[in-house]
């Protein structure tokens, strides 16, 4: 002990030899716990066992990351260890053994939803805690696995968090957080806020032959004199364990720890023991969480559409609910609504985004997603259809003639909407008409199951509905808009905004995209190897990359305008199959793909392990990360400078990357899409967005080429082969545009596919028919609304600022309200919003800060 004294203070200047005697060993502390649950891993008797080892173990410590769900649970099978473990929580003071460090229902990575799903996975997590314990807190957020997201500093405040730690030391599989600071960090989120955190220190390396931890992990005597060394008074490793190890004291498991440590809640490490004078800011991005799964695997790729499919109709659902609510005194439907929540948030657990191949209970965790999904859509369904039918008033019949048409957005917009007509009408022969009277131009869809069809653009008021009539007469409007035609061997598609050519003989390709918006430009960079919109990967059986523009392709016209222009592109990529749908709209700024592959077998694409192929779980390469193997569909850009920015949960990153390519788990690089990325032109001021239907991989490199990843196929994580069992599906969209992202209003252009416009059919007016009602304007338009909802309280509205620069807006909210009150996240009331009520109209004005979110409370 003396030479280690010795050397200590030699390296650090901690111990101080103070008239010959030597001052104390530093101590280092040590965050002990279990996360887990009943859907990930709780066994039966666990609790049990976790009270009995507090009571052998004084002077342990408790951190839990445990599904709130699992307390439901242990209440039933476990009423003795239930109740002792509840006194263990009734003490929250600085002698207290347990804190709740993550109360998210389903623990999700968070990076990988939306941010009104980040905020319920949080909210009710904490009322299923708070049901079971009354008197539990939540005073920090920490989590085993890489569950953070820029926006968290904002979210966790409101809820009324103090503290966070952005480390996972121990289980790293999916990734890790930049390393960078020191004891403690401020940090910064998307909107400024701030929160007091223990980062992953500057010093603290990724271990050595590991694949998935810090060298945090277990309080080494290396990694607490490294700590010390770099200035770090008070060292903290961290590890929670999965619950259901019963090991007891992590550290006492591993052995060979640095002595003295010090077992510790993290909020007592933050308020007792860490230095909190001069905290330096750390501006954390949503790049610096360097997380990597098998993107391009099958099953992940239906997992996140499932997941973004099913959040998309929630809120959607949501909207149209509360609309019921205030327009037609409907109930509203909570029990339906909550049970559709439930459902969602547990299909956005880790687990079944990173071992969807795992066996859970009865089936894999992919087989709960589409179960779990499933039953979340079915509900939102249930409510969207009982609520348009309140809103328009009776059941559809032949004698329906008028069409009322959604928009679920904030924005004034006009967009297509699909509407099936009544029995016996014909497509052809309906005129649709709106308010004024005038025309709208109108097309016919071609005969499906659904019967006939047509398609229109529909102008709608935010948050509300417009009106239109139908007439079983033939239009009398003849307008010039969308075509298809052939010419010099290209099939062209042609709008107000586009021109874009298709190339049959390499394989349905984009020769050329004009973008007639201001000064004409090819967006196609000619001069590339590549092909625009080439879809192309590495085939490892026949040991080369293999591309649909190999090979001539088929074109189908399927509609040729005069509102929307479609074509089918059938082609090949070696003996598979590759279905295209190409559509432009008449004077829509978004251009729509969907791919569809079908394969024949399973082959393996991508490249292979750099450790030769074993994919074994401590070679730190391995191929399911390099991208460009991977099948890409790609987008070489005609532009002469590029600055890339993306979307995250409530915030928009500016690129740091020069590319997106890496080959190994310690070189790992946010290549996240989660609904966005825009490559933009700062020169010439233009830009192309990149939408796509689920989060995954996006691919960038230096010569301008976008991409976005298609398939892999081939060893995962844990070497698990993730085979192709079915065809691939994907949609996407390109979004070219002048200005940039926040010019462009980016954000809100990508809600218009996630929240289309939805109709219903009705026969007659109701009483004080109104053509046209919006429940919330907001001035001026560039805001968000994630969501609308109702309580006995009142309305409770959702609001983002997707700008970088604060904003003041006028609201104007077209219901019954007595005051507006601007509320916390955990419900508590900021304060009340100055007023004025004119008219059936309630006008006032919220000021957000950049990239900020702001929840009103409108009381009835």
């Amino acid at each position: 002990m003396g030479c280690l004294r010795a050397w200590l203070a030699g390296l650090s200047g901690s111990l101080l030899v103070v008239a010959g005697h030597a001052a104390p060993v530093p101590t280092a502390y040590f965050a002990d716990g279990y996360h887990g649950g009943v859907y990930g891993h709780y066994p039966t008797n666990f609790t049990r066992f976790i009270v009995d080892s507090l009571r052998e173990n004084p002077d342990w410590r408790l951190n839990l990351e445990i599904e709130p769900a699992t307390w439901d649970s242990v209440s039933t099978n476990e009423p003795e260890a239930y109740a002792e473990f509840s006194r263990l929580v009734a003490d929250q003071s600085a002698t207290g053994r347990i804190e709740f460090v993550n109360p998210a229902y389903g623990q999700s990575y968070l990076w990988n939803i939306s941010g009104e799903s980040v905020i319920q996975q949080l909210a009710r997590g904490m009322n299923t805690i708070r049901r079971h314990f009354p008197g539990a807190e939540f005073t920090t957020y920490s989590s085993e696995e890489p569950c953070f997201t820029s926006a968290l500093p904002g979210i966790l405040s409101s809820f009324g968090f103090k503290y966070a730690v952005l480390k996972n030391p121990n289980t790293c599989w999916g990734g890790y957080t930049r390393a960078g600071g020191g004891e403690l960090v401020n940090w910064v989120g998307s909107d400024g806020s701030r929160i007091l955190t223990v980062p992953r220190y500057g010093m603290e390396t990724l271990r050595r032959g590991s694949t998935w931890e810090t060298i945090a992990n277990a309080n080494s005597p290396e990694f607490v004199r490294a700590a010390l060394a770099a200035g770090i008074q008070h060292p903290v490793g961290m590890c929670l364990q999965d619950a259901g190890w019963r090991y007891g004291p992590w550290l006492t498991h591993v052995g060979n720890f640095y002595q003295p440590t010090e077992a510790i809640l993290w909020r007592n490490y933050f308020e007792r023991v860490a230095d909190r004078r001069d905290v330096p800011d750390l501006r954390f991005s949503q790049e610096d969480v360097l997380v990597s799964l098998v993107w391009g695997a099958p099953v992940l790729q239906r997992i996140a559409q499932q997941v973004r499919g099913a959040e998309n109709r929630l809120v959607m659902a949501e909207k149209l609910a509360s609309l019921a609510a205030v327009y037609g005194h409907e109930t509203w439907p909570g029990d339906t609504l909550d049970e559709a929540w439930r459902t969602l948030l547990l299909s956005q657990h880790h687990d079944c985004w990173i071992v969807p191949y795992n066996q859970h209970g009865r089936q894999t965790w992919a087989g709960w997603v589409a179960e779990w999904t499933a039953g979340t859509r079915r509900r939102s369904d249930e409510v969207i259809s009982r609520s348009l039918a309140v809103l328009a008033g009776g059941q559809s019949d032949a004698q329906s003639h008028f069409v009322r048409v959604f928009n679920t957005l904030a924005e004034d917009r006009t967009n297509l909407v699909e509407v099936s007509l009544p029995a016996g009408w014909a497509a052809a022969a309906t005129r649709v008409m709106d308010a004024a009277g005038v025309e709208i131009p109108k097309q016919a869809m071609a005969e499906s199951s659904a019967g006939p069809q047509i398609v229109f653009r529909a102008a709608c008021p935010p948050l509300g509905f417009s009106t239109y009539r139908l007439a079983a007469v033939p239009p009398q409007v003849r307008v010039a808009g969308a075509t298809v035609v052939e010419t010099n061997g290209l099939v062209v598609l042609e709008t107000d905004l586009y021109r874009l050519a298709l190339d049959s003989q390499r394989g349905g390709t984009i020769r050329s995209l004009i973008a007639k918006r201001g000064k004409e430009k090819d967006l196609v960079d000619g001069g590339q190897a590549r092909r625009f919109g080439e879809i192309r990967g590495y085939f490892r059986a026949e040991g080369r990359f293999l591309s649909n523009a190999d090979q001539p392709a088929t074109i189908e016209r399927l509609e040729a305008g005069p509102v929307r222009a479609r074509v089918r592109i059938r082609g090949q990529i070696g003996s598979n199959a590759v279905t295209q749908v190409v559509t432009l709209v008449q004077g829509e700024p978004r251009i729509d793909y969907s791919v569809r592959i079908d394969w024949q077998g399973s082959p393996k694409i991508g490249r292979s392990d750099p450790g030769g192929g074993r994919a074994q779980r401590e070679e730190d390469g391995k191929g399911f990360y390099d991208d460009r193997g991977k099948l890409l569909v790609q987008f070489p850009l005609n532009q002469t400078e590029q600055r890339i920015f993306k979307d995250a949960p409530f915030d928009v990153i500016t690129s740091s990357l020069t590319n997106t390519f890496f080959d190994r788990w310690s070189e790992i690089k946010n290549n996240i899409i989660l609904n966005w990325v825009d490559a933009f032109d700062p020169k010439e001021g233009r830009g192309v967005c990149l939408l796509t239907d689920h989060t995954g991989g996006y691919a960038h490199d230096s010569d301008h080429t976008l991409g976005l990843t298609l398939l892999y196929s081939g060893p995962g994580l844990w070497g698990r082969d993730y085979t192709i069992d079915g065809a691939t599906v994907v949609h996407y969209s390109l979004l070219p545009h002048t200005g940039d992202w926040q010019q462009a209003n980016l954000w809100n252009a990508a809600r218009l596919s996630s929240e289309p416009l939805v109709a219903r059919v009705f026969s007659s007016p109701n009483d004080g028919f109104e053509w046209n009602r919006s429940l919330l304007q907001i001035q001026g338009g560039g805001w968000e609304v994630p969501t609308v909802r109702t309580s006995t309280n009142g309305i409770l509205v959702r609001l983002f600022n997707p700008s970088n620069a604060a904003s003041t807006k006028k609201l104007r909210y077209h219901g019954p309200a007595s005051r507006v009150e601007l509320v916390e996240l955990n419900g508590q009331v900021r304060r009340e919003i100055a007023s004025h009520q004119q008219a059936g109209e309630r006008s006032f004005e919220v000021t957000l800060p950049p990239l900020g979110i702001g929840t009103l409370r409108l009381a009835p």
